[in-house]
């Protein structure tokens, strides 16, 4: 297994842990523990989701860049994505049901799905369907929505440097019900921008298969001679 390959299987290992971690189960929570501060249960959480997210493109990259590209990475690549981001949604609306309603986390879950049905469909028809502007945004605050909805477990909100001036505030809570919301209408755009390219993608194909049908029957075609006195039958 290479590099990139290695990569890709440990964002598959990070699904359990993540699960693992935010569970009642795990040891390190803070609840009065000795020597522990308290939300060691939703940092630690917070910074396995963001190395696993970083993972998504180093593993892309690397392949890429060494020529590692291989049918096993092409499978678990977007395997993987669809693991991590189903499994961190399902688990939010039962660890922050108030910042992740269950309809959020099946929008979410349905657009993963039906963008991989559409890129099994395309890579079946001989083209691809590369990620978009839109597409990329949508990742970029799906991450700060999971990593948000997670802290907002233990803190609304964070007050730093309060021996300096007062301080400020940053509201953990007000960034994760904004991140949440503005990633499902992203997403719901990013949907339909993939639908809209795939069709135009597919329809072209058609087209292009239609034209060349249309040339191998033209050149099956046998030219039919006139009857004439030399050939009463018009077969030469």
């Amino acid at each position: 297994m290479n590099l990139p390959n290695s990569i890709t299987m440990s964002r598959v290992a990070s699904v359990p842990l993540l699960i693992w971690i935010l569970s009642p189960g795990f040891p390190f929570q803070g609840h009065g523990a000795p020597g522990l501060l308290g939300g060691e249960q939703e940092l630690i959480a917070s910074v396995v989701f963001i190395l696993a997210s970083i993972t998504d493109g180093l593993d892309g990259y690397l392949a890429r860049r060494r020529n590692q590209i291989t049918t096993m990475g092409i499978l678990l690549d977007p395997l993987a994505d669809k693991l991590m981001v189903s499994a961190a949604f399902i688990i939010l609306v039962a660890y922050t049901p108030q910042i992740v309603p269950p309809w959020i986390a099946v929008l979410v879950i349905g657009r993963e799905f039906l963008v991989s049905g559409l890129r099994s469909i395309a890579a079946a028809e001989g083209f691809t369907i590369e990620a978009s502007e839109i597409g990329k945004l949508k990742t970029v605050i799906q991450i700060v929505s999971v990593v948000a909805a997670i802290l907002t477990h233990r803190w609304n909100y964070w007050l730093w440097f309060p021996s300096v001036g007062g301080g400020f505030v940053v509201g953990v809570r007000f960034i994760a019900v904004t991140a949440i919301y503005w990633m499902t209408i992203v997403s719901i755009i990013s949907a339909v921008d993939y639908f809209v390219g795939f069709w135009r993608k597919i329809d072209h194909a058609s087209d292009g298969r239609r034209a060349k049908r249309r040339i191998v029957l033209s050149r099956k075609a046998k030219p039919v001679v006139p009857a004439g006195p030399e050939h009463p039958s018009g077969i030469s």
